[in-house]
């Protein structure tokens, strides 16, 4: 029998299968499963376990900010540029966020 931590979750958790890296995207506001006001600004974490990654990726998103508050040396998947695939994934939740990684090498 599954335990019922398993069947619904505390935290948001997703397990990612970005290209060449497989990891755990998580957050720690268990607000994000069920009011989206919490959704505005909020961190999520990815932790891959592989060798070459010291710490876990702290990343801010943002689901409320507009392209023209950005910084142009921030846009990084502006057309003719390759945009993280782990951004990606997370944009097919929230659709238009950006995605900071601060101070984190992005992961293609």
């Amino acid at each position: 029998q599954v335990s019922p931590g398993l069947r619904t979750p505390r935290v948001p958790v997703w397990l990612c299968g970005v290209p060449g890296r497989h990891g755990v995207l998580f957050g720690t506001d268990s607000r994000l499963l069920s009011d989206w006001r919490a959704e505005r600004v909020f961190h999520l974490y990815f932790y891959s376990g592989q060798q070459e990654q010291i710490q876990t990726a702290r990343l801010t998103i943002d689901t409320h900010s507009h392209h023209w508050e950005e910084a142009p040396s921030e846009d990084a998947c502006s057309p003719g540029k390759r945009c993280p695939a782990l951004e990606m994934a997370i944009r097919t939740k929230w659709a238009g966020a950006t995605v900071s990684w601060n101070g984190t090498e992005p992961f293609f």
